[in-house]
């Protein structure tokens, strides 16, 4: 099979195992009800600030092989975001790039080497992270695109591609451009293990039969539609909504008059002004013909189901406009909205990310995004949740300084609600918490970092001998055993400030039965012998602990 090479590749295919292991430092919890508090939520949301290469690595303890959905959204390497490569890898020519800004294309001859040495790592373990019934969503465009297949292709397995989703970034082409004018981006799918990947799924995505229409046509002359007594279902039980201009991005409604709804229907005739697909007659036929018309929340956006079978799953995809994705620019008002300000460039529309969590058709799943930008990973993961009662977690990872000040705020912002008039929106509830990356586990000596503190440390060792979580709670009956595994005992005989020693006097530590123990302490005085007959393993703190 063909391979790409570039500057620096022998170096960074094996950098994320040198890359330092940090501990992640909590600094608070926010709930809606309570905003920020000290104490941990333990929602298993969490936002996390530091670069995103060691902070992935700090989370292979908990979630190696447990997150079902990954979206992430690096650099385009336009030429233009103002990039710079800082992973620190043992090779000469790749030290010359650190904290040098990627220039453009024949201004900087190895721009598309810098892309690829901070990608390759960062693949890799997003790799381990991936659940093996679970999938990867790049979004990238035509300046990295044909370099990110060959390299996912390595790491995934050429076997594992998916597909390439193609979506529509903006309406029209830039005024001026010379050449051919692109408005569509990529985002590339691999599986982890293709063979037990589900077929892609979707609530508001259907097979033909019992597909969504959009009644709403962007650029359509307006016009006046009719709605009789019965004919729409509503995403709210009882209400009454007063006229009022509906516009929201490039979609121009006005409600006419008042809508009253019980159980779900409208009970009195109302009528929108609005640039749409059907004329009156056409609505008529479809309300006749008995297809479900629907709007889920204010402002409305009326759909329409054609009538047939329910069944929902997509083997071959079909067009993302039967899925109403908004564009770049609707996502730039959405961050308008929530902070009253063009506070961030390029954020990608929060339900093309809610699309790819609702295909993986898993509403108890983990969503990570170690490119996570404004937080529109987690404003997604939060909107589907309340709409179809899930219990999905997010994972957000932000290098840059704005992780507090944007990526958190606007989650804070969407769990308690935003906007003001008719461009409210209802807050969905929930809970995260947010994090630093904090010390290295191992110090420059190769000695324990104890600073770090000692749960930390125990976590540490009990992934690196089971590749498992550690989630049994310290007893002082059992205090030294971190748990028992595939007939195992695991024991931790350390004390911060004595050395410990095991020996026949100190084997008393062991205090649950089990085919074998794997012990560390400082020293060990036990004969070979005795060791072998009581089926024991000496590991020398900390030579022996294991670095990945």
């Amino acid at each position: 099979m063909p391979e790409l090479t570039w500057i620096g590749k022998e170096k960074v295919i094996t950098h994320h195992q040198d890359v330092p292991y940090r501990v992640l430092e909590h600094k608070y919890g926010f709930s809606v009800e309570g905003g920020e508090r000290e104490k941990e939520t333990k929602s298993g949301n969490k936002i996390i600030h530091g670069d995103n290469l060691e902070a992935l690595k700090s989370l292979l303890p908990e979630y190696e092989g447990k997150i079902k959905c990954i979206y992430i959204d690096p650099p385009y390497n336009t030429g233009n975001e103002k990039w710079v490569y800082n992973d620190n890898v043992n090779h000469p020519k790749i030290k010359k790039w650190l904290n040098e800004v990627v220039g453009t294309e024949g201004e900087d001859l190895t721009r598309h080497d810098k892309w690829l040495c901070m990608m390759y790592p960062r693949l890799k373990l997003l790799h381990k992270l991936l659940s093996e019934d679970g999938a990867i969503f790049i979004s990238i465009d035509d300046n990295e695109q044909a370099n990110l297949k060959l390299i996912c292709d390595e790491i995934f397995g050429k076997s594992n591609f998916v597909t390439n989703f193609i979506w529509e970034r903006k309406k029209k082409p830039a005024f001026l451009k010379k050449q051919v004018g692109s408005i569509t981006e990529y985002i590339m799918c691999f599986a982890k293990n293709y063979n037990m990947l589900n077929s892609f799924t979707s609530s508001d995505f259907k097979t033909t039969e019992g597909k969504k229409y959009p009644i709403n046509n962007a650029g359509n002359g307006m016009a006046i539609l009719t709605f009789p007594p019965n004919s729409v279902k509503f995403g709210y039980k009882n209400s009454v909504i007063e006229p009022q201009d509906m516009s929201e991005g490039n979609i121009k409604t006005e409600l006419l008059t008042k809508v009253i709804i019980e159980n779900n229907y409208n009970i009195n005739e109302f009528q929108l002004n609005g640039e749409w697909r059907y004329s009156q007659n056409t609505l008529d036929e479809i309300i006749n013909n008995g297809e479900e018309i629907t709007i889920s929340k204010i402002p409305f956006r009326p759909n329409h189901i054609k009538n047939g079978g329910e069944d929902k799953k997509i083997h071959n995809f079909l067009s993302y406009r039967t899925y109403n994705i908004q564009t770049n620019e609707d996502a730039s008002l959405e961050i308008q909205n929530i902070f009253k300000d063009k506070v961030f460039d390029f954020s990608k529309p929060n339900n093309l990310i809610g699309f790819f969590i609702d295909i993986i058709n898993d509403k108890d799943s983990i969503i990570l995004d170690s490119f996570a930008g404004s937080g529109t990973t987690g404003h997604a993961v939060l909107n589907l949740n309340k709409l179809d009662g899930g219990n999905r977690k997010f994972i957000l990872v932000e290098m840059e300084d704005y992780a507090q000040d944007i990526t958190a705020e606007r989650v804070k912002r969407v769990i308690k609600g935003y906007g003001e008039g008719n461009k409210k929106v209802e807050g969905t509830g929930g809970e995260f918490d947010y994090y630093e990356l904090g010390e290295r586990l191992f110090l420059e000596d190769n000695n324990l970092n104890e600073e770090v503190g000692e749960e930390k440390i125990r976590e540490y060792i009990y992934y690196t001998e089971t590749k498992e979580f550690l989630s049994r709670k310290r007893t002082k009956e059992n205090y030294y055993l971190l748990d028992n595994y595939l007939n195992t005992g695991y024991y931790f005989y350390y004390e911060k400030d004595s050395l410990t020693a095991l020996s026949v006097d100190t084997t008393n530590i062991v205090t649950q039965k089990a085919e074998q123990y794997v012990i560390y302490a400082d020293v060990c005085l036990l004969d070979k012998e005795f060791m072998l007959k009581n089926n024991i393993i000496f590991k020398k703190i900390p030579r022996d602990i294991k670095r990945f």
